[in-house]
C-alpha cells in the first residue's frame, strides 16, 4: 500500500467528520460553535498532517535518528498545542469561539484520524526480520 493510498484511508474519513462537526456545531451553537469547530478541525489535522511528514522525512534514516526525530517532533507538537490552545483561551471571548464545540470536534477527529491510521496499518504487509537465535555459551 502506498503512502498516498494510506494518507487518503485517514484523510477522508477525517475530512466527513470534520464537515459533519462544522455543520452541528453551527446548528447548535451558531457563528460560536462554527468557528469552535473550525479551528478544532484545523489544529488537528495540521498537528496529524504534520506527523506524517517527520514519518516521511524519516523513512530511510538509521533507527537512532528517526528516534530522536520523532521525540523531538512529539515535544514540539505538545508545546505548540499548548501555545495554541493557551492563546485561544487568553484571546477569544467565549461568544466568539465555543470551548465545548472545540472539544467535542477535536476529540472526534482525533479518534477517526486514529481509526483510519489503525485500518491503513493493520491493511500493510510487513515482514519484519526477526533476530536469529544464538547459541548460549
Amino acid at each position: 500500500m502506498t503512502s498516498d493510498a494510506s494518507l487518503k484511508i485517514r484523510l477522508l474519513p477525517t475530512s466527513i467528520v470534520a464537515g459533519a462537526c462544522l455543520v452541528i456545531s453551527a446548528l447548535v451553537s451558531g457563528r460560536s460553535g462554527l468557528f469552535g469547530a473550525s479551528l478544532a478541525s484545523i489544529t488537528v489535522i495540521i498537528f496529524f498532517i504534520i506527523h506524517l511528514l517527520v514519518a516521511r522525512l524519516a523513512e530511510k534514516l538509521d533507527p537512532m535518528t528517526t528516534m530522536a526525530l520523532a521525540m523531538f517532533s512529539y515535544f514540539a507538537k505538545v508545546l505548540l498545542m499548548g501555545a495554541f490552545l493557551l492563546l485561544i483561551t487568553r484571546y477569544t471571548d467565549r461568544d466568539s469561539v465555543d470551548r465545548a464545540s472545540f472539544a467535542i470536534c477535536a476529540i472526534l477527529i482525533t479518534m477517526t484520524w486514529l481509526i483510519g491510521e489503525i485500518r491503513s496499518f493493520l491493511k500493510l504487509r510487513v515482514h519484519l526480520p526477526l533476530p536469529e537465535k544464538r547459541e548460549r555459551d
